[in-house]
């Protein structure tokens, strides 16, 4: 059985928490006045970041795209959040329909129902790719705010696609369980939504690269619409989330967040 399951592993991607390991891409920004931006400091600019990728709750709508060089594969999906501590993923294309993933604080579980499996991700499966894409378990189980996981230092200001942003980067507390010692980010200067971010391992080599190549504004503002994360490591592998459809501060039944419910 275990087999089997590590080979749906590889076939499926839940998104679980992107926001934690896309730096809040998903979360909605809203545009500040030049005049308010200047002489931030580092801790300012992600105390921003951070407050942004804070939602009370949200419901999305959207699609995946993974290209892992041989083939590529969409999937449907629809997510359900409560803050940063409970997530609900349920896949609706005809391949995975019925998958679903429950994050609960700490934990990922899986449920397949075709086999009536529920497993739970722990110990070296939360290293692997989540479901053959480009984003670990670890990375989406990182809930905790980046401004408690590193330290940041301003290196400046850039145009990154025609945009003006702070570059910051970031290197992992001490005792803090992180996915990378160290990041470099690229913060957009009027909306504080990472519109680039480059991931690093302790030895310094670069892992991944991702990016917000497209965003929505809805009733004044902004969130990504497409986002890019590309395995550096992995030729011609990358992984593409397209939103859909979202909708913030809703309210969502605690009952949609048991193991129980994850069964049904």
């Amino acid at each position: 059985m275990m087999l089997k399951i590590m080979k749906r592993m590889r076939a499926f991607l839940a998104l679980v928490i992107w926001p934690a390991a896309m730096v809040g891409a998903l979360w909605p920004v809203v545009a500040a006045p030049a005049s308010a931006t200047a002489g931030l400091t580092a801790e300012q600019i992600i105390e921003r970041l951070d407050a942004n990728q804070y939602l009370s709750s949200v419901h999305m709508v959207s699609r995946l795209i993974i290209n892992s060089g041989r083939r590529v594969l969409e999937k449907e999906m629809e997510c359900w959040a409560i803050g940063s501590e409970k997530a609900l993923v349920v896949f609706h294309n005809p391949a995975d329909k019925g998958t679903k993933y429950l994050k609960l604080g700490n934990e990922l579980w899986m449920y397949f129902p075709d086999a009536a499996d529920l497993v739970k991700i722990s110990g070296h499966m939360l290293r692997q790719g989540m479901m053959g894409s480009d984003i670990s378990y670890q990375e989406a189980l990182e809930s905790e705010k980046l401004g408690e996981l590193y330290r940041f230092e301003l290196l400046g200001e850039e145009i990154y696609d025609g945009v003006k942003c702070f570059v910051l980067e970031a290197r992992a507390l001490p005792g803090k369980n992180v996915a990378y010692a160290s990041r470099k980010i690229w913060v957009d200067a009027e909306r504080f939504v990472g519109l680039k971010e480059e991931l690093y391992a302790a030895s310094g080599k670069l892992m991944k690269v991702s990016r917000v190549e497209e965003l929505l504004r809805q009733g004044g503002r902004y969130y990504p619409k497409r986002v890019v994360m590309e395995d550096q490591l992995k030729k011609g592998s990358s992984t593409v989330l397209i939103v859909d459809s979202i909708e913030f501060n809703i309210k969502i039944p605690d009952e949609m967040f048991t193991l129980r419910s994850l069964m049904r």
